[in-house]
């Protein structure tokens, strides 16, 4: 099972939090693009872009952070965070 944590944050306090889930056989990039996207959707935002700074990021700590700077439109929030927290152990 392959789960993506995603949180929104403001002021240092956890806003919102969704656990995605997903037991295709996809890879791992797929999973976390659609868990990213599927978290966008529940919490009604826009999908952020991917910045080199974000890449780097999830490829070193498999978490990263999305703030303003990754959003076409203007957030309410502080920085959106997406983090694996169970991973399939094949691939």
């Amino acid at each position: 099972m392959f789960r993506l944590w995603a949180k929104e944050w403001k002021e240092g306090h956890l806003v919102k939090d969704a656990v995605i889930e997903d037991a295709s056989d996809e890879t791992r990039t797929h999973k976390v693009f659609r868990g990213l996207e599927e978290a966008c959707r529940e919490f009604d935002l826009a999908k952020p872009i991917w910045l080199d700074k974000t890449v780097r990021d999830f490829q070193r700590h498999a978490r990263c952070r999305f703030n303003q700077d990754a959003f076409m439109e203007s957030i309410d929030f502080d920085y959106l965070e997406i983090q694996i927290i169970e991973e399939d152990s094949t691939f």
